[in-house]
């Protein structure tokens, strides 16, 4: 199919403030000047209540909305034409008249280990504190490593980072997308694989979000949208929804391409504390991933329901 030019000269983009968010946001700005040719393009800040409220958990306050919900207002008030997210922000039911009209190429979507005392979370004497703030980490932090303390730790990239060097917490766990992306490369981290540490689902990812039926602004999209990254975004958005977990159930996803054409999906659901965790994993055609997503998702929410009879989902 043949997409026709965008007549659209100039974009208003709608980000939030933080660090990461702008050197996101800087990459879809340069991504479209590379596809636009002379287009310019308006940064407008917004301030989230993620943003405003940094002194209690998220699960707390509301959860994963918190990051998007002021942008997406922003959106349908027709203040700004595009909105960019860190795709594991957004929530995965998104309001009826927006959507999820590009991503970016993903960047590694998996999490770093960062201590002073010690290079690896196995090296970590038994109680030593490890900050995160994240359901998913701790949940399998606590699930391989039941001797750790675990402890609520909120803040940017660079602040966490701070509050680690300054003793409040023995270990961090960060994204290793958004140390990338703001080119941070703190000493002794490690990398940890998907086997103790499966990510967020579309960690790694830049969602770009617009209003549903605005084809201008799809037309202009279309040449930066990453048709990978996108299909292993549906797969893993598809899982989450299908489980229907809030803010406080752990659920990793991550979705990547194999020989063949074909999508590997690897997928988990843990009780918060850790006590019990599952794993399941499953492969499709990669023009089935929004399928094996959903159908992950009902597998998962089965296993639980048999083995633990425990109601840990919305419904």
């Amino acid at each position: 199919m043949v997409m026709k030019k965008s007549s659209i000269k100039k974009i208003i983009i709608g980000s939030r403030g933080s660090p990461l968010a702008k050197a996101q946001t800087r990459l879809v700005v340069k991504a479209l000047k590379i596809a636009h040719p002379g287009i310019v393009t308006e940064t407008i800040i917004i301030k989230t209540t993620g943003d405003s409220v940094l002194d209690k958990p998220l699960t707390s306050i509301g959860g994963k909305g918190l990051f998007t919900k002021e942008i997406e207002a922003a959106l349908l008030e027709n203040r700004i034409d595009i909105a960019v997210h860190s795709a594991k922000d957004m929530e995965t039911r998104l309001p009826p008249s927006l959507t999820l009209a590009a991503v970016l190429p993903r960047e590694d979507p998996f999490d770093v280990f960062l201590s002073l005392k010690g290079d690896s979370l196995a090296s970590l004497p038994a109680g030593s504190k490890v900050g995160t703030t994240s359901p998913r980490r701790r949940a399998q932090i606590l699930n391989s490593f039941p001797e750790l303390d675990t402890v609520s730790l909120r803040g940017n990239v660079e602040t966490r980072i701070k509050k680690l060097k300054d003793g409040n917490v023995d270990a961090i766990l960060l994204a290793l997308a958004g140390l990338r992306r703001l080119r941070l490369s703190p000493q002794g981290m490690e990398v940890l694989g998907p086997e103790l540490m499966l990510p967020a689902a579309a960690q790694g990812t830049i969602g770009i979000e617009s209003r549903l039926g605005d084809e201008k602004i799809a037309n202009l999209l279309a040449p930066i949208c990453h048709f990978e990254t996108m299909q292993a975004t549906l797969a893993e958005r598809a899982l989450l929804r299908e489980l229907g977990g809030s803010c406080y159930t752990p659920i990793g996803a991550l979705a990547e391409h194999i020989l063949g054409g074909k999508m590997r999906l690897r997928a988990l659901i843990a009780d918060p504390n850790g006590k019990w965790l599952h794993r399941i994993e499953s492969t499709a055609i990669v023009s089935d991933a929004e399928s094996l997503g959903r159908k992950m998702g009902k597998e998962l929410r089965a296993l639980v329901v048999e083995t633990r009879g425990e109601k840990i989902f919305n419904d």
